[in-house]
């Protein structure tokens, strides 16, 4: 299904990106930026990859948490952004 946009700040970033990129074909341009956005995307590391990757440096450097005391660590964490 072909895709029409009628939309002139739409039209207006498109040429600001084939200013930039050097581009002369607004279909090409469209492609490339949707492509490279998906890329990014996929690229980009989850929540749960970057809290295992610390973990696992914490735990190489040997740091080990009790988990012990939570209502100690709740109130620097608190006391640290100002919700005294």
């Amino acid at each position: 299904m072909p895709l029409y946009i009628k939309d002139p700040a739409v039209d207006t970033l498109v040429d600001q990106y084939l200013a930039a990129t050097g581009m002369t074909n607004k279909t090409e341009a469209v492609r490339r930026a949707l492509s490279d956005q998906l890329n990014a995307l996929a690229a980009k590391e989850t929540l749960t990859d970057r809290v295992a990757r610390i973990q696992r440096r914490a735990a190489e450097a040997g740091f080990v948490s009790s988990g012990s005391d939570i209502a100690a660590d709740k109130a620097f964490m608190d006391e640290q952004w100002g919700e005294d």
